[in-house]
């Protein structure tokens, strides 16, 4: 019952944001052709620096034929972080995020072990179960594209293909990741088991994508909750239903014991970076700061790795 009202909620959302969206229709159209009939007035600021860089980037074209080269350039994008660290200005964000992810990494075996062994949870478990979670995802991107055809609603219709392109980009870095630290989910620990020694313990095959870092449904669902915020920031309910929704399926990826909150926390990190940063339209430094987020994550799935052993030595 509850899962059908969570499946309701998320339908009407898209006709709601359409019903509330078609009264300013015509402000709206008006609004957006202002800039064609004022070129010599963009000129002019343009030629200024400061115009230049406070100018809002152009919306960035979407469509199902499309897709496959708009991953493959945020692909790119993504995998080429590393080349930036050299850049001394990017060193402290840098920092921020390794000693976050860091400081996570050390309480993980303490908060895994709470929730392997509680059942304080179970309730809220079986509303917001694994499989529940991916349907909320999936739903969310579907109807703002149905809702979009029945309206001829051509943002709604973007809106929803830039989201399948931010998950296709994030599920394609998380099975990276997952292959590469193979990190044992608290699930798959004794309840009364060593939570501190998880990394590289997974025997899973290549590109199963079934270890522990990031949470592959945190990334998911902050990427499409980011995709729909910016997009409908206008409608002020609208970031605080994504974000919230998002916020609430990363919470249950712990409390199912399938994530550490580390785990979460990267995931949730990259989601909202890779459609604010890669997916939608952003100024070039924006990018920068989401591209030093990968690196920064992998450095502390490696230091995290490393500290068991250090604790064996002392």
């Amino acid at each position: 019952m509850r899962m059908r009202v969570t499946v309701l909620v998320l339908l009407a959302c898209p006709v709601w944001i359409y019903a509330q969206g078609s009264g300013s229709r015509t402000s709206t159209d008006t609004t957006t052709a202002a800039p064609s009939s004022d070129a010599s007035a963009s000129d002019v600021s343009s030629s200024s620096p400061s115009a230049a860089v406070l100018a809002p980037p152009a919306d960035r074209e979407v469509s199902w034929l499309k897709l496959p080269g708009n991953i493959a350039q945020d692909q790119r994008a993504i995998w080429l972080a590393p080349l930036k660290l050299k850049e001394r200005k990017y060193w402290i964000p840098t920092a921020a995020i390794l000693a976050a992810t860091a400081g996570l990494v050390a309480l993980d075996p303490k908060e895994g072990h709470f929730f392997r062994n509680t059942s304080a949870f179970n309730g809220f478990n079986n509303v917001v179960s694994g499989r529940n979670a991916s349907l909320a995802i999936l739903i969310a991107p579907l109807s703002l594209y149905g809702a979009g055809l029945a309206g001829h609603d051509s943002k709604m219709k973007s809106t929803a293909l830039l989201a399948g392109e931010a998950v296709a980009d994030s599920e394609i870095l998380t099975t990276v990741f997952k292959d590469i630290d193979r990190r044992v989910r608290p699930s798959g620990l004794p309840a009364n088991g060593n939570f501190s020694d998880t990394w590289f313990e997974s025997n899973s095959g290549a590109f199963q994508g079934s270890g522990s870092f990031p949470s592959g449904h945190t990334i998911a669902a902050f990427s499409v909750a980011t995709v729909i915020a910016r997009r409908y920031g206008n409608h002020k309910w609208v970031p605080y239903v994504a974000y919230g929704a998002a916020a609430v399926i990363g919470f249950s990826r712990m409390t199912l014991s399938a994530h550490f909150a580390s785990d979460v926390f990267v995931g949730g990190v990259l989601g909202y970076s890779i459609s604010r940063f890669a997916v939608l339209p952003s100024r070039p430094e924006a990018l920068v700061i989401y591209l030093l987020l990968l690196s920064v994550s992998l450095a502390a799935a490696v230091l995290a790795a490393i500290e068991p052993r250090r604790q064996l030595l002392l």
